[in-house]
């Protein structure tokens, strides 16, 4: 089992962004959304200061987020990548899954990926995510390059700490309407 504290804080900062984000759409009426919790199982608990430090998950997650814009429902994940190549290995089979069944039921999966060498954030359709995903699956390419990514689909940064990407969640809603 995956320790609780064994990836560190990575995607912390992300996270933070992507929260407040989603506090601003929530406060001026354009979106819910809401953190998924992973549930998780204490091993080791600091009884002094009160703080879990150990814990082990208790079920595989689907996404981070889940809620709904203007009467549509989306869910997503976020991702952090240190270099300009994405792991297909950070998206796991059951999130694609998850995603494909949201998808199928009328929703909108994505992924948001922070590109920290290009200090760039990014929305990723589940379209695109999957033609990953079976590229990696036929014994092609694991990973995929920041080239491949239409430029479009760049997340505009507002106010330095917004995610915008009700801008790109648009752009795909138009892209799809239009297929």
């Amino acid at each position: 089992m995956p320790s609780w504290n064994s990836r560190g804080l990575r995607g912390s900062m992300l996270e933070e962004m992507i929260n407040f984000t989603n506090t601003r759409y929530r406060e001026k009426g354009l979106a819910l959304i809401q953190k998924v919790p992973t549930p998780i199982t204490p091993i080791n608990i600091d009884k002094e200061n009160r703080h879990i430090t150990l814990a082990y998950f208790e079920q595989k997650s689907t996404v981070d987020y889940i809620g709904v814009v203007q009467g549509i429902p989306v869910c997503f994940d976020a991702k952090e990548c240190a270099v300009d190549t994405f792991s297909i290995n950070n998206v796991h089979e059951h999130q694609i899954a998850f995603m494909k069944e949201f998808e199928e039921q009328s929703g909108i999966a994505f992924l948001l990926i922070y590109f920290k060498k290009k200090d760039t954030y990014y929305y990723l359709t589940f379209d695109r995510l999957n033609e990953f995903w079976e590229r990696a699956k036929q014994g092609g390419r694991k990973s995929f390059r920041y080239e491949e990514l239409e430029e479009a689909y760049q997340v505009p940064l507002q106010g330095g700490a917004c995610v915008h990407y009700l801008h790109t969640l648009q752009m795909d809603l138009e892209r799809r309407e239009n297929n």
